[in-house]
């Protein structure tokens, strides 16, 4: 496994042995010039395919449906597994369009990268302008989880402080190295996946020794009549569930054996994630003592559901093992989107499209240190902020998918720009350059006009920054080339 960011400095040592003392001056000065390049652009490449699974892992959660399972299921009419289903299907439209466009512009910044490529500076500077807000706020939303679950464990001590203790630690995690960072969150994965089996193998034994509260296929068709509409609507709060998955594209500059690596990695997360996500709501749906009609009267249970669910059908020491499961889970899913959040400012720095300071790279640690404080202190604002309010949870959870659906439906744009329109790679597939990135794109744009009021109005008010600020930058450019 080779350094991109060493092998310079390698060179230039061996040079320098060959070579006198002249000899020797002009390679340190040419080790210097590298090291000076790496601090201003290069990644090293050290993750392999399992690391770039577990980042995709951890920024989702295995048991993300915990958090949401009540209000799916009271949305859905009792059809929260099928819900489920059909988010998977919606967002593997956006995984294939991922893939397809990884291997036409193999770099850190995903899907900023992508609509340069496919359809210009000013689309791609949108798109990584929207995938911000996105990539910014989710590690909010998951240190905000983490504060609230370690809160009900001691209470004594307040949910902000332990919002902003994951931060920092985490944040540590980080600047020490995208190797160091991926080694301690494969075994927060592990443990993740082994309380999901746990609560698995409980919910299975229950049902066998006392039954189903509700029909076994009341899951996939609904407790009180199936509702297409319904479940449609729910699908919009569940997407929520799988954004994370397209944080595996942000270390394509990272990644040992190409993007073919990547784009395997993306449509494995995402099918293993939607498998978890199937198995534990049809699972807590059967269990669930309430129905989907009593869960809809009675807003203020479906936050607790799921737990309440596995208290009264297992027992409270599995709902306190998935307290425990969730409080760091959650922590370390903010962690893999704290580093993908860094990726994207180091990205579009290098691009000149954000200040050049964040596009410099740690030489020690190989990562874009500067990049990561920043989202990290963006971050900490946020969760604190949302952590000191009531209402604050609901304020964040509301608008953190609308960026990222925006930014998908600009991804899909530009595989149809890139293999339909310029035809940069010869003669395109229509089902896989047209098809699937057109179906893909009028799926997410449903859910976007299914999302929430308050997430319309805050979608829109960053977009209009977003729009100055390319009007800003486009005059510049002009200025400078008159004056040129």
């Amino acid at each position: 496994m080779s350094d991109t960011g060493s092998g310079g400095t390698e060179s230039g040592g061996a040079a320098a042995g060959a070579a006198g003392a002249a000899g020797a001056a002009g390679a340190a000065g040419a080790a210097g010039a590298a090291g000076a390049h790496q601090e201003s652009g290069r990644l090293r490449r050290t993750l392999g395919f399992r690391d770039l699974v577990v980042y995709g892992l951890l920024f989702i959660a295995p048991m993300a449906p915990v958090g949401v399972f009540g209000t799916l299921d009271a949305k859905s009419d009792g059809a929260v597994a099928l819900v489920y289903v059909a988010a998977t299907v919606v967002m593997a439209f956006t995984a294939f369009s991922y893939a397809q466009m990884v291997r036409v512009a193999p770099l850190a910044g995903s899907v900023f990268a992508y609509a340069r490529k496919g359809l210009g500076e000013g689309p791609g500077f949108i798109a990584g302008w929207m995938a911000m807000l996105d990539y910014l706020l989710i590690p909010a939303v998951a240190y905000l989880f983490s504060g609230i679950a370690l809160n009900s464990l001691v209470p004594s001590v307040s949910r902000w402080v332990w919002t902003a203790l994951a931060v920092v630690v985490t944040t540590l995690l980080n600047l020490w190295g995208v190797r160091a960072a991926a080694r301690v969150g494969f075994a927060v994965l592990a443990m993740e996946i082994a309380v999901l089996l746990v609560f698995l193998v409980a919910a299975v034994v229950v049902l066998v020794r006392d039954g189903a509260q509700r029909g076994w296929l009341t899951p996939l068709t609904g407790d009180s009549g199936f509702s297409a509409a319904a479940v449609l609507g729910a699908v919009s709060v569940a997407v929520l569930s799988y954004l994370g998955f397209d944080a595996i594209a942000s270390f394509a500059e990272e990644v040992t054996g190409g993007s073919a690596k990547v784009a395997r990695a993306l449509l494995f997360c995402l099918v293993l994630a939607g498998v978890l996500f199937v198995a534990q709501a049809y699972l807590a749906a059967l269990l669930e003592p309430m129905t989907s009609a009593e869960l809809a009267a009675d807003p203020a249970a479906q936050g607790s559901a799921f737990y309440d669910t596995v208290d009264s059908a297992v027992g409270s020491w599995l709902h306190d093992l998935v307290a425990v499961s969730k409080a760091i889970g959650a922590a370390f899913a903010a962690l893999a989107g704290q580093a993908a959040a860094g990726r994207l400012l180091f990205a579009m720095a290098r691009e000149r499209r954000l200040p050049s300071v964040l596009s410099r790279v740690d030489p020690r640690s190989g990562v874009p240190r500067i990049a990561i404080l920043l989202a990290a202190t963006v971050t900490l604002v946020a969760a604190v902020w949302a952590a000191r309010r009531d209402d604050g949870l609901d304020h964040l959870v509301s608008v953190v998918d609308i960026g990222a659906l925006t930014a998908f439906v600009l991804l899909h744009a530009s595989v149809v720009g890139w293999f339909a329109v310029r035809r940069m790679a010869g003669p395109p597939s229509w089902w896989r350059h047209v098809l699937v990135p057109v179906v893909g794109a009028g799926v997410l744009i449903a859910v976007i006009v299914e999302a929430t009021g308050s997430a319309q109005v805050v979608g829109a008010c960053w977009l209009a920054v977003g729009l100055a600020v390319l009007a800003v930058q486009w005059r510049r450019g002009v200025r400078a080339g008159a004056a040129g």
